[in-house]
């Protein structure tokens, strides 16, 4: 999991491993809450993040997304949906975040 990480979040992870390991139980805790199913919470995540202008929560939930078999298409439909809630510049914000990961 940890190469998977961006290096600052990477060197926290070692730096701090009791406080690593709490934030991702918390995490799995929070997944396992609810009866959203693995797709509409990776879906939530990416608009959540996306929405409170998190760059690298988007690009987190970006990867995630696309690991838990979501399509370029279901990830941009998210962006679609912010043009009307959160404004045209919010959205394009959003919309450059997701395509970094399609230029790797």
């Amino acid at each position: 999991m940890g190469q998977e990480l961006p290096k600052r979040v990477n060197q926290f992870r070692k730096l701090y491993p009791d406080v690593w390991n709490a934030f991702t139980q918390l995490g799995e805790q929070c997944h396992d809450a609810g009866p959203l199913n693995e797709r509409e919470r990776r879906l939530v995540k990416l608009a959540l993040s996306s929405g409170a202008g998190l760059e690298g929560a988007t690009h987190s939930a970006v990867r995630n997304a696309k690991k838990n078999g979501l399509s370029e298409k279901d990830i941009d439909h998210v962006v679609v949906l912010a043009v009307t809630t959160l404004g045209l510049p919010s959205a394009t914000r959003a919309f450059t975040w997701i395509r970094d990961h399609r230029k790797r």
